[in-house]
Order: C-alpha cells, then sequence, then structure tokens
C-alpha cells in the first residue's frame, strides 16, 4: 500500500524523485509562450475561488490535513505568494507559521519538534513560510550554529550529519502523509539578479524600507553555497508522498498562478466532500424545522 493519499500532479516544475535534480538547470523565469500579467491575475482568481470551495469541504469533512511549505532566497516572494493564493481561504480553516532564528525552548528539542508542534489539524491547511528544511539549508551554510543547539554528537565530516537529517526528514514528511496530511513544498526559484533588483527597490521605495535588511545582503554573498544546499536538500527529500516543486519566481504574477494551480489540483484530487446528513438526522431536521415553522 503506498504511503501517500495522491499521486502529485504533474508539472514542469516537479523536482524528479530520483536525486537527479540540478539547479543550475531550473528555470527562473516562466517560459517564452507564457500568459502575460493580465491573464496571470485572472487565472489567479479563479483558482483562489475553485480553493475556496475546496477549503470549504476539507474544512467540513474533517478527514484530511493540507501542510504547504514555503522556502527561497530573500525577496523571492514568499509573503507575496502566500498572501495572493490565500486570498479568499476561510481564516478559521487555514493556519500560518513563520519559522525564524529558534527560541531556547525550541533549542532544547530536536530540530523537528518546532514544526511537529505547528502540524495542522485534520480539516485545515497549514502553511510554512520557512521550515524544517532551514536545519540543512541555513545551518548547512553556517554550520557554528551548530554549536547552539548542543547536540550530543556530531559526526564527521558534517556530511553524515545531513545525511541523518535528510533521513529524519523524509521519515517524518512520510508519516505525515500516511496520516492524512497532504505535504506540498515550493521552492520559489528567483535568481541573483532579480533579487539584486528588489532589494534595490526596497531600498528606494521608502514605503517597502522596512522589508529590507543589510543582512539579506550577508547571506547574498554566500549564494552559491546556498543553490549547493538547496540542491541537495530536493534531491534527498522530493519524494511522491512529499514532492517539491521548484517554481520560476522572477515573475510574480506567473509564479502565484502555477503555485495556486498546483494547490487546486492537489486538492481537487482528493476524495474530499460535504458530510452527508444519515436518513435518521434528516428526519429530526425535519422535526425541528417544523417546530421552528410553528413557533
Amino acid at each position: 500500500m503506498k504511503p501517500i493519499l495522491f499521486e502529485p500532479v504533474a508539472s514542469p516544475y516537479l523536482v524528479p524523485f530520483d536525486g537527479s535534480v540540478r539547479l543550475a538547470d531550473l528555470p527562473t523565469d516562466p517560459p517564452d509562450d507564457a500568459p502575460g500579467k493580465k491573464d496571470n491575475k485572472e487565472a489567479l482568481e479563479e483558482e483562489t475561488a475553485k480553493l475556496q470551495k475546496l477549503q470549504a469541504k476539507l474544512y467540513a469533512q474533517d478527514r484530511y490535513a493540507v501542510l504547504l511549505i514555503f522556502q527561497a532566497m530573500d525577496a523571492a516572494g514568499k509573503d507575496g505568494t502566500i498572501k495572493a493564493v490565500m486570498s479568499g481561504v476561510n481564516p478559521a480553516g487555514c493556519q500560518v507559521f513563520s519559522f525564524k532564528a529558534p527560541s531556547a525552548e525550541e533549542l532544547d528539542h530536536d530540530f523537528l519538534w518546532r514544526c511537529w508542534r505547528n502540524l495542522p489539524e485534520r480539516g485545515r491547511i497549514g502553511i510554512f513560510n520557512r521550515s524544517h528544511y532551514e536545519e540543512v539549508l541555513v545551518v548547512r551554510v553556517n554550520p557554528g550554529y551548530l554549536a547552539g543547539q548542543r547536540l550530543p554528537r556530531v559526526p564527521e565530516p558534517l556530511d553524515a550529519l545531513w545525511a541523518e537529517r535528510y533521513d529524519s526528514i523524509r521519515d517524518a514528511e512520510r508519516h505525515w502523509a500516511r496520516n492524512g496530511t497532504v505535504v506540498l513544498k515550493f521552492f520559489l526559484n528567483v535568481s541573483k539578479k532579480e533579487q539584486k533588483r528588489r532589494f534595490l527597490d526596497r531600498i528606494e521605495d521608502r514605503s517597502g524600507n522596512w522589508k529590507f535588511s543589510a543582512g539579506d545582503v550577508e547571506v547574498r554573498k554566500d549564494w552559491d553555497k546556498y543553490m549547493d544546499a538547496y540542491q541537495h536538500a530536493m534531491r534527498e527529500t522530493s519524494r511522491p508522498w512529499a514532492p517539491w516543486y521548484a517554481i520560476p519566481a522572477d515573475d510574480k504574477p506567473y509564479m502565484r498562478r502555477t503555485v495556486s494551480e498546483i494547490i487546486v489540483r492537489t486538492l481537487d484530487r482528493l476524495d474530499i466532500a460535504y458530510p452527508e446528513v444519515s436518513d435518521a438526522e434528516r428526519a429530526e431536521m425535519m422535526t425541528v424545522k417544523a417546530e421552528l415553522e410553528r413557533d
């Protein structure tokens, strides 16, 4: 029996499951024949309307959960994509968590703990803005962070530690899928050139100054190391039960439309429907209806 609820939807951006992905080969721009900005915005509105209806059924049925994971370099558009794609969805059925530097409490647990405790409940869509993958991305690029984690053992070479963490991630995501959580992971693939342009825009636009941090530029200096870390992570953890999609992120309207379409097509494959009322329950409702009408 397969440990998954669905077959991942076909997409040119689906990261293969055989570990063969090469990040340098993945596009950051839409294809030449891609729709324009207006068409993408209209399509996004259509997809969000579909998502609203699917989410209502998901919430009412209370059987499955959906976990959407967003990872990207700074200025790739995670926040804007989450806002655009989830617009119109009932807030009661949606949970968003942003993971920054771990707290002292979180460091006193294993690296998966803080994400595990924030998994979506049945019937809800959970969104991770960054996630447990920070432990094989940021920490891999900056291994000095390991000292603060007070690990009981740190294997040498460190490649062995990352391999262990990939094992833990695969096992965890497989467990979540077996128990009714649909896991979709999105890498918003922005180019270094486009990131620079967006950073400059944030500096020039006073209303966007709050988004800019000098630390983001420091991270940019390690671009190649981060690309290598993302490539390893996707090779090791893109699986049928928790697929990665590497979405071109240099064009925001196209990116948001594409993410939305993948989510909607995935939920549409789930066996979700409004709960049916039994004959006895229906009879009781008719009795109550009659009483209300007499009142």
